[in-house]
């Protein structure tokens, strides 16, 4: 199966992923779970939302700010604790997400490139470009995407 981010909708689609998806950091298991929501929008790799239930309890930690997203929300942020290092800012989620983007209440994104591995069924995956956008790209996923150098218009 192949998807090129360009079918992707605009407002952004959510949708369940049952494959096994797993966040590695500083040699800890951070997360793994069966019931895994993906955003899907126009031009960028899948982001992946775990529920918190199947993130290590000791694995997040609440730090201040927020960004806003056209279509989410406000969303709230995240250092990832691993074994002996910290990531900053390295997750995030939607504490009150707009109408149509409920179902992201109680799920956390990770930024693939700030952890040790990020895996979508057994297959570990990229990070998209960039230091703002969270997109985890698999060999079933096309481009091109967004975050590169020279598509801050698209």
């Amino acid at each position: 199966m192949s998807e090129s981010v360009w079918d992707y909708p605009r407002p952004p689609r959510v949708e369940r992923d049952d494959r096994l998806v797993e966040v590695v950091f500083d040699d800890k298991l951070v997360a793994a779970t069966t019931n895994a929501l993906r955003v899907l929008e126009t031009s960028h790799p899948p982001v992946y939302y775990l529920p918190q239930e199947d993130i290590a309890a000791d694995a997040l930690r609440p730090v201040g700010g927020s960004t806003f997203c056209e279509f989410k929300g406000v969303a709230s942020y995240y250092d990832v604790v691993g074994e002996r290092q910290v990531a900053r800012r390295a997750a995030w989620h939607y504490p009150d997400p707009t109408a149509g983007f409920e179902r992201l209440l109680g799920h956390v994104a990770f930024y693939p490139g700030r952890m040790g591995e990020c895996r979508v069924g057994g297959e570990v995956v990229r990070a998209q470009a960039g230091d703002f956008y969270g997109g985890w790209i698999t060999s079933e996923i096309t481009g091109p995407f967004k975050g590169v150098p020279g598509s801050a218009g698209w």
